[in-house]
């Protein structure tokens, strides 16, 4: 075939494959199919400094902050007092270990072991106890002279489970901590007060005792 009868014949492919396509569709109106709503994408961002600005222009922030701050210097002064923790109405003690099991290797900065994993560690062996720990009702003035008549600054920490520690150390001019939420008192099994924690060799020696005109006091 020569190059003039190959064109021709591409050129015959062509056209005839061109006028195998279908031509365009004829456009048809389907009518409304159900109801319609306009589309409205709102700027959130846009939609609270709106509102912020109202609120700054009220006075509505402004309340807001100082009512904020007003409950969190409340709750400051008086902590929620710790649940479950009663006047001790019989007393009780018992030995608790503080000895752990290092469940992962403990290693320094360069990262040598320094304690190996399945090690038994006693903190008291490297950070003893060197003052009692004295837990006691802030609320109620029996418990609070028996523990001011029976420590000192020196040798005893007074842990409230109630009441306010400012209030005490402006009037007994004296530290107060609290314990936050119970933390200590349910790690040691503490249920009642007064109750006095101190170290005994490798353990620590916990008594729960009973105050005279607080017996049946609930927490």
């Amino acid at each position: 075939m020569s190059a003039h009868s190959l064109r021709g014949f591409v050129l015959l492919l062509v056209t005839g494959s061109l006028s195998l396509m279908p031509g365009p569709a004829p456009a048809r109106d389907y009518g409304q199919q159900g109801a319609t709503f306009p589309v409205i994408e709102a700027d959130l961002l846009s939609v609270i400094h709106q509102r912020l600005t109202g609120m700054q222009a009220s006075g509505e922030i402004d309340r807001a902050n100082r009512a904020l701050a007003a409950r969190t210097a409340e709750r400051v002064r008086r902590p929620a007092p710790v649940v479950g923790i009663a006047a001790a109405s019989e007393p009780r003690s018992w030995a608790f270990d503080p000895t752990i099991t290092v469940a992962d290797d403990l290693r320094d900065a360069r990262g040598r072991v320094i304690v190996a994993r399945g090690t038994r560690v006693n903190p008291l062996e490297t950070v003893p106890l060197r003052q009692r720990l004295v837990f006691i009702d802030g609320d109620s003035e029996d418990q609070v002279a028996w523990a001011m008549a029976r420590t000192t600054a020196l040798n005893a920490k007074l842990i409230l489970v109630s009441g306010s520690p400012f209030a005490l150390m402006k009037a007994e001019q004296r530290r107060f901590y609290f314990d936050q939420s119970g933390t200590l008192t349910t790690k040691l099994g503490i249920r009642a007060v007064p109750a006095v924690v101190e170290q005994r060799g490798r353990v620590l020696a916990i008594r729960e005792m009973v105050v005279q005109g607080t017996k049946g006091d609930q927490k």
